[in-house]
């Protein structure tokens, strides 16, 4: 963490809350941010196969303003449908937009494709609600509790460093990081399920692909070595990554700065994945902004890509080995 800042934690953030629902048997799950009071929003989505709902309403030329929840979610496309569960369970709860007698919430959501970690099985409209409630429930609270990371939530069935054989590829996981300025605090939240391979910052990596030796090698000669045995696995398809974020923070900023925090955010996947945003990866970072903190965009924008930088550094640290692939934390 830069030193300019001090650690936050989403006690600095009270407008927001998070929630999980992990199944351990399929390696999946999904992770829900609710914002009840709802809250600026936009995002910036950078890799080659996104799956996605209702981004290109979060545009800063569209009509809506406010997010009511984000859903970071396994399952690939087919985990989308854990959003509407989490509308639904907002909904009940008379959380969104009245209109025509209805109450409708503005839930965008993001998923990456873990499919072949587990039993076959994706994050669906009751695992949605599940975390939508604990996730208020947490918005609520006097917060003991941090939000669990690692194997957990959108990151249960995450992994990274898929340049090379995918059976060298070790576990990710699900990450936070928070940065304070005064009053001011930003967290990131991610699910880090990377093709590159996660660096230290320092010239070496956390987790990726795994050479001979058992350490983690340049996912760039991972990649060569791998074409040229020319054997590659069904599982090395062009989807099997992505790593979905969102940050937090309560400073007062409109959506069209919003939409810059998302998209400088992603320099923080930049500094803590290579290579990073491929052809492969459906990047994508939401940004919500809950007020009263009257700050600077481009100051709350650096304090996000500092924050993310370590929240998936984390997400990779607090991982645990499963499907036979090793974490961080095996490699000693």
């Amino acid at each position: 963490m830069n030193p300019l800042f001090q650690e936050a934690t989403f006690d600095d953030v009270p407008a927001f809350g998070i929630g999980h629902y992990t199944n351990d048997d399929a390696l999946s799950g999904c992770t829900v941010i609710v914002a009840p009071e709802g809250a600026a929003g936009s995002v910036d989505v950078r890799g080659g196969g996104p799956a996605t709902r209702e981004t290109d309403l979060l545009e800063p030329e569209k009509m809506i303003q406010k997010v009511h929840a984000v859903v970071l979610s396994g399952g690939s496309a087919f985990g989308l449908e854990s959003a509407c569960g989490v509308a639904e369970e907002l909904s009940g709860r008379g959380i969104g937009f009245p209109i025509a007698g209805a109450c409708v919430p503005i839930v965008p959501a993001a998923c990456l494709f873990d499919l072949p970690m587990g039993k076959p099985w994706w994050p669906d409209k009751s695992a949605g609600a599940q975390a939508a409630r604990d996730a208020l429930a947490f918005a609520g609270a006097a917060r003991k509790d941090a939000p669990a990371q690692g194997c957990v939530g959108a990151g249960t069935g995450a992994t990274v460093g898929k340049m090379g054989d995918p059976r060298r590829a070790m576990k990710g996981g699900f990450g936070w990081a928070g940065a304070k300025l005064g009053a001011l605090a930003v967290v990131a939240c991610v699910a880090v399920n990377a093709a590159g391979n996660v660096t230290d910052g320092r010239g070496g990596w956390i987790a990726g692909t795994l050479g001979d030796d058992g350490s983690v090698v340049d996912p760039l000669q991972a990649f060569a070595a791998w074409q040229a045995q020319q054997t590659a696995a069904a599982s090395a398809g062009a989807c099997a990554n992505t790593t979905i974020g969102c940050v937090l923070t309560n400073a007062a900023l409109t959506k069209t700065q919003c939409k810059k925090v998302a998209q400088v955010a992603h320099d923080g996947f930049a500094r803590a994945i290579f290579p990073v945003h491929t052809q492969g990866d459906g990047d994508a970072i939401f940004a919500l902004a809950s007020g009263p903190v009257e700050a600077d965009a481009d100051v709350v924008s650096i304090m996000a890509a500092t924050a993310m930088e370590q929240a998936v550094r984390n997400g990779v640290l607090y991982a645990h080995g499963a499907a036979g692939l090793k974490s961080a934390s095996d490699l000693g």
